[in-house]
């Protein structure tokens, strides 16, 4: 049943382009020293990546969600394609026939804080042109979202989603290249603190670079402090709920994936506030999906 603290209001359909990963989440009283063993309190297997985890998160709010980028036929991929069918996310995937094994992700969380360490492969070993992309791949598409880790793919559907007037949203996690030809086509740029582009050093200069682009929407989050965004010309601030977080993981995915369903029927900044909301919800759970299971946790102010 829907949590009357998030309405769904209207049914829509996105596209997220990027980075899948299988993820393993172990839960410990903090990540091991050289040569030492550790035994998990718990663990989850899922499916990952920034994209991945916004596009269950935007199906879990009653939406459609598919996910362009590389899977493969791995046996390893078998349990991607499962979490994901779980959550009614379909996978179009540009290299099916591959064999080779998915990105994998290890991340210990500890106990006590909810931070996390993370050992894992990005997808620099599986990057895919853009060639063999359908040209009905935007078809009813309502928007589109992109993490950069397939950019030659990401530039050339943002440049497309542009054209039919569809909007489209990155996951600013850490400047990547490429992102230069891909910055252009953005409707909204929501990045991390540690998205850097070139010659810039500070949220300042960071909110510059891609106002000169011409990106009329942007937002930097910063984990559990304010969010910054630039409305009408001017940097305004955020704050996000306060909470004690049993896990961060995966919670700027989280938040990308709600913000998408969101700016689809609000303004900026009200897209932005549920977005926090439903990130900080995220982060009272173990792992990347158990947050949907307990949606009636309160979230104090």
């Amino acid at each position: 049943m829907p949590n009357p603290q998030f309405p769904i209001k209207k049914s829509f359909k996105g596209l997220f382009v990027g980075l899948v990963t299988l993820d393993l989440i172990y839960l410990a009283e903090s990540p091991p020293q050289n040569n030492q063993k550790l035994v998990a309190e718990d663990y989850i297997v899922a499916a990952g990546g920034p994209v991945t985890n916004a596009s269950v998160t935007f199906s879990h709010l009653g939406n459609n969600a598919k996910v362009l980028g590389v899977v493969g036929s791995h046996p390893m991929t078998q349990l991607i394609k499962s979490d994901l069918a779980n959550y009614q996310v379909e996978i179009i995937d540009c290299y099916p026939t591959t064999e080779n094994p998915p990105p994998v992700s290890s991340i210990i969380v500890s106990k006590d804080s909810g931070e996390r360490a993370v050992i894992s492969i990005n997808a620099v070993k599986n990057q895919v042109n853009s060639k063999d992309i359908s040209p009905d791949i935007l078809q009813d598409i309502d928007i589109v979202l992109i993490d950069g880790h397939q950019m030659a793919l990401g530039c050339a559907i943002a440049q497309k989603a542009k054209a039919e007037n569809i909007p489209v949203v990155i996951d600013g996690g850490s400047w990547k290249p490429g992102f230069d030809k891909l910055l252009p086509f953005v409707d909204y740029a929501i990045c991390s603190a540690n998205f850097y582009p070139p010659n810039c050093h500070n949220s300042q200069e960071v909110f510059t670079y891609l106002n000169q682009i011409g990106i009329p929407n942007i937002a930097i989050t910063q984990g559990e402090n304010p969010i910054q965004y630039l409305c009408q010309s001017e940097i305004k601030v955020l704050d996000v709920p306060k909470i004690q977080p049993a896990d961060t993981l995966g919670a700027g995915d989280i938040f990308h994936g709600a913000f998408c369903h969101y700016i689809l029927q609000e303004t900026f900044t009200t897209a932005l506030e549920a977005a926090a909301k439903i990130a900080a919800l995220s982060c009272q759970s173990f792992g990347s999906r158990r947050w949907m299971e307990n949606q009636e946790t309160a979230i104090t102010d």
